[in-house]
């Protein structure tokens, strides 16, 4: 188990944690949270043995195998997947020895570490990489491309990757969806979620943290407590705690008014089943849970539109892209004041280009898009803080667009987004991810936008943040087009949802529960044959008979394949049981038979190898098989 007793830890002049006390038993995943500062990545860095407690004790088994996620890439000439193999230090190190061993010509090393590769799975090790990777959204081309090759938020993946191939008893993961899409979260929640060992968790996103965590630690006020369940089981057990304080009383009546103001709102136009029904209980969840966040630091709306136009922005016809390249066609759209439209697609659909096109920060390569006269767009995308001046304040940035308003009215606004005091007045060159986005937050809120065009807005938000932006939205009266992996960012301010993929944008007639399940058919698509659609053939027998003899003649060659590789994989798995009888005879080892040892050796592990190949190919054609046969099945 891990044991913090008495523990004080000092980062500098400031006092992180103070005779905190914390047990977290094997096997057990918590969410460790707390305000940006709290000591929460320095509590990583002690428990990895990088820092030493000041006084108290850090007490964990000596034998634990510690995993991380790093936060920088120390080699750019490494292949993708080979980088990701490097997180397993032991089998490296066992491949080196081997690899040594081998040049030595030692047989009884060769055999002793041919032995540990097999306990390392060290046969299978790059097919496990490329699983990793494929479920991070890396394609097969990627995988064998350099490092140097990726832009930082893929080296973040890698990064990811290497962690998870490391094996271990406990894992500590920093932000891992921080440069993740919804569907790469999705797959990676399954497999922490299997993850065996000890897992603490860093994390802003309330629905990961409750998919995969059992507990959840909060640093506050320099100590640690912990709660059982996830983060919604905290969020209830922390507002009954400070729903007793009569300061947090008073403030928690203001908010529940508040909510219940919007809730009767959208009552009265939820119209739009399910997706409507769902934001209501969002918005319902969200106002008995308020009490959980009245020392937030954060409080801000977006300022009202001046004027507003019906439509706000007409898109027909649309053919998007990039020069010659089409990402998306026939796109059509019309947003009104009102419209909360949440981005759903897989990787690379065209979510980014979409929203681009809709900001004017690209345009059309065919078809029309008409501005209403009185739009003013709020755009929101992760080059927004890159455009920030790194010389000037929070303050100069306001004064700037807003030159004639009082300067304490500027101060004031921008303290609903914590910039307080001192920190108004310095330059943004030192300021962390987290405050740069909320600033890019602040003037858009400063300039009255009535359409927000908002793309993965919450990345280094911190759940604070990310709840205050979620009932800023929820207040804003124009139309909001969001491209999030937060889900309750999604759930509680969006209406509808349209669907990109395949070229096309359409109505999506479902809710995130939905979405997840259309993702795994998509990937299972994407990775099948093509064959002829049976809705093709509509009600046309004749077409239906084509249809079906079309994928019987796929059948037969796919199962000819797929019993070749059974039959296959028999005759090596029979030649690995011959040889590992030989390699049990203990007259092998003898000096004498060195030569006859080696070669044993190398046979083995060829084979052994082969077998991985033969097993993940006929696990593959089954798939195809089986895909075939129901959509034969399905035409009937």
């Amino acid at each position: 188990m891990i044991r913090l007793q008495n523990l004080t830890l000092q980062r500098g002049p400031q006092r992180l944690l103070e005779n905190a006390e914390l047990t977290l038993h094997a096997g057990h995943k918590a969410g460790l949270i707390g305000a940006n500062g709290a000591g929460k990545s320095s509590l990583f860095a002690l428990l990895r043995g990088e820092l030493t407690p000041d006084s108290g004790d850090c007490l964990l088994p000596g034998d634990w195998r510690i995993a991380h996620m790093r936060q920088e890439v120390d080699t750019l000439d490494r292949l993708a997947v080979d980088y990701v193999l490097d997180g397993d230090h032991d089998l490296r190190r066992v491949q080196a020895e081997l690899a040594a061993a081998e040049q030595g010509h030692d047989g009884a090393a060769i055999a002793r570490l041919h032995s540990e590769l097999d306990s390392a799975d060290g046969y299978t090790a790059d097919a496990r990489a490329r699983k990793l990777l494929a479920g991070l959204g890396f394609d097969n081309a990627q995988m064998d491309r350099r490092v140097g090759d990726f832009s930082g938020g893929w080296r973040m993946r890698l990064n990811l990757a290497q962690a998870l191939m490391c094996p271990s008893d406990l894992l500590l993961l920093d932000e891992p969806t921080n440069h993740l899409d919804l569907d790469a979260i999705l797959w990676l929640e399954g497999w922490l979620q299997s993850y065996p060992g000890t897992l603490l968790l860093i994390s802003h996103d309330r629905d990961f943290l409750d998919a995969v965590v059992d507990h959840v630690a909060h640093v506050e006020q320099r100590k640690l407590t912990l709660y059982r369940g996830g983060y919604s089981a905290f969020e209830r057990t922390r507002a009954e705690r400070l729903a007793q304080q009569q300061q947090a009383y008073e403030k928690q009546q203001a908010q529940r008014a508040h909510m219940e103001k919007y809730i009767a709102r959208f009552k009265a136009q939820a119209t739009k089943a399910r997706q409507a029904q769902s934001r209501i209980k969002a918005l319902e969840r969200m106002e008995e849970l308020s009490a959980a966040h009245v020392d937030s630091p954060f409080d801000f709306v977006f300022r009202e539109a001046d004027k507003i136009s019906t439509p706000l922005l007409s898109l027909s016809e649309g053919r998007l892209g990039y020069g010659d390249k089409t990402v998306l066609q026939q796109v059509k759209m019309s947003l009104v004041p009102g419209a909360r439209i949440g981005l759903l697609g897989p990787n690379g659909a065209g979510k980014s280009t979409l929203i681009k096109n809709l900001s004017a920060e690209l345009q059309p390569l065919s078809g029309s898009l008409t501005r209403g006269e009185n739009l003013v767009i709020g755009y929101f995308a992760q080059h927004q803080l890159d455009a920030l001046d790194d010389k000037a304040s929070p303050l100069l940035h306001l004064q700037r667009i807003a030159p004639a308003e009082r300067e304490q009215t500027l101060r004031d606004f921008l303290g609903g987004f914590d910039f307080r005091g001192p920190r108004c007045d310095e330059p943004v060159l030192n300021f962390s991810g987290g405050e740069k986005a909320r600033l890019a937050l602040a003037l858009i809120a400063w300039g009255k936008p009535n359409l927000l065009l908002l793309d993965e807005p919450t990345n280094h938000l911190d759940l604070e943040m990310r709840l205050a932006l979620t009932m800023a939205l929820q207040e804003f009266a124009g139309a909001v087009v969001v491209v999030s992996h937060d889900r309750h960012l999604l759930k509680s301010t969006t209406d509808e949802f349209l669907l990109v993929a395949d070229g096309r944008v359409a109505p999506f007639d479902g809710d995130l529960e939905d979405y997840a399940r259309w993702l795994v058919d998509y990937r299972q698509r994407q990775a099948a044959p093509t064959a002829p659609a049976p809705a093709a053939a509509g009600n046309d027998k004749r077409g239906q008979r084509q249809a079906a003899a079309a994928l019987r003649q796929q059948l037969a060659p796919h199962k000819k394949a797929a019993d070749k590789l059974e039959a296959e994989l028999g005759q090596v798995q029979g030649k690995l049981a011959a040889l590992e009888e030989r390699l049990g005879d203990s007259g092998i080892y003898e000096a004498a038979r060195k030569d006859e040892l080696r070669q044993a050796l190398a046979e083995q592990a060829t084979l052994k190898s082969r077998e991985a190949e033969l097993e993940e190919q006929w696990l593959e054609a089954l798939e195809t098989l089986e895909t075939l046969q129901q959509e034969l099945e399905a035409i009937g």
